[in-house]
């Protein structure tokens, strides 16, 4: 007998719009090419990222970004999309939160509400077209074999979804189930939602006005992709009756492929983990377990990547003497402990990431971007 349970479809939802946001995206992006902060000691780190960036785009090797929310809190995103415009960033990938900040920026220009308050009065993410846009672009997106990330970034940059006929829909779900159960369960997870909401078939026009602020849209647009990585539950769009966990895990786990395969083309690459205390770290270590072990069959493996962790907590330990003892708190920092673990070389900086990134890309425009080869695709 399952156990009671509260479904989304008993949630109220409230416009967007309605909602009170503490970020304008006008007034917080970094300007990339605008003067850098101060690296206040960082620098040479900094340097040492960019030169083997350079290395890694002249070798064809990836160079993956993985990140928090807070760097699209920070206004960073046009930063992001100047590196993976001119070839510098081969792969980003982020959490749950980090493309709902940067659907809000791309959709309505403001981002970031007030948690206390709004948990309080039972308001916190319930936001109508955040939840229902994100989760339709995914099941959408889906129906088609296409992750969470790139159908987030389709959304974005296309500036609409397509809906298809409920008959047609049925159809390829039935003929389907024998040769692509995967994709069939989509199409049917998105036969199901068109007919509980009754949508209505063919062209949607969704208008992004600040689109040209989204890392998603603009890594579609130039075919980088953007990967996402979230848990169930972690994230507003559960709070949504558009809401389906099957859907999300589906486009999750295509995401989660994705990154593996780059992850594989990491030898004399980079790996930039930004922010992101649990997801990078997390997700890190599996990929690239996974990529070795399809690698052994070539007797191959990653080898001689570079990995900088930024992050703003302080580091007390000196991990080139290996790990710490359990009872140090520094065991527990899963960002540091498991990047060490990972071989190559790893590099911390503990700074805001506004300093690294922007110091980073000051950096590198000055040099000529690689353009895409073999080992790209």
């Amino acid at each position: 007998m399952p156990f009671d349970k509260i479904t989304p479809d008993r949630i109220r939802v409230y416009p967007l719009r309605k909602r009170k946001s503490k970020s304008v995206i006008e007034r917080i992006a970094v300007r990339p090419d605008a003067e850098p902060p101060d690296p206040a000691g960082h620098g040479h780190l900094i340097q040492e990222t960019a030169e083997h960036i350079v290395s890694a785009r002249e070798h064809g090797a990836a160079v993956i970004l993985a990140f928090g929310a807070h760097l699209v809190k920070n206004g960073l995103a046009p930063v992001v999309i100047r590196l993976v415009e001119e070839g510098w960033i081969t792969h980003a990938a982020t959490n749950g939160a980090g493309g709902i900040h940067d659907w809000e920026f791309a959709w309505l220009g403001r981002s970031e509400e007030d948690v206390r308050k709004n948990v309080a009065s039972g308001t916190f993410g319930t936001w109508e077209e955040t939840g229902r846009f994100i989760n339709l672009a995914v099941k959408v997106g889906g129906a088609r074999g296409m992750g969470y990330g790139e159908s987030l970034g389709a959304l974005i940059n296309n500036e609409a979804l397509h809906l298809p006929q409920r008959e047609e829909l049925a159809t390829i779900v039935h003929e389907g189930i024998t040769q692509n159960a995967a994709l069939a369960a989509a199409k049917l997870d998105l036969l199901h939602t068109i007919k509980t909401f009754d949508l209505q078939p063919g062209q949607w026009r969704i208008p992004h006005k600040f689109k040209n602020y989204s890392i998603f849209g603009n890594a579609f647009r130039t075919s980088v992709p953007v990967t996402v990585h979230p848990g169930i539950g972690y994230d507003i769009i559960y709070n949504n009756p558009y809401a389906n966990g099957a859907a999300l895990g589906r486009g999750a786990h295509v995401d989660y492929q994705v990154m593996v395969k780059s992850v594989s083309k990491l030898s004399d690459g980079v790996f930039l983990s930004v922010g992101s205390a649990i997801m990078a770290p997390q997700v890190f270590e599996k990929a690239l377990s996974a990529a070795n072990n399809v690698l052994a069959k070539e007797k191959k493996r990653v080898h001689n990547h570079f990995i900088l962790v930024n992050d703003l907590q302080p580091k007390t330990w000196d991990w080139s003497r290996g790990e710490p003892p359990k009872d140090s708190p520094d065991y527990y920092l899963r960002f540091l402990k498991t990047f060490y673990r990972m071989g190559g070389t790893v590099r911390y900086l503990p700074a805001d990431n506004r300093l690294f990134l922007h110091n980073l890309y000051s950096l590198l425009k000055k040099k000529a971007p690689r353009p895409k080869g073999e080992r790209d695709t």
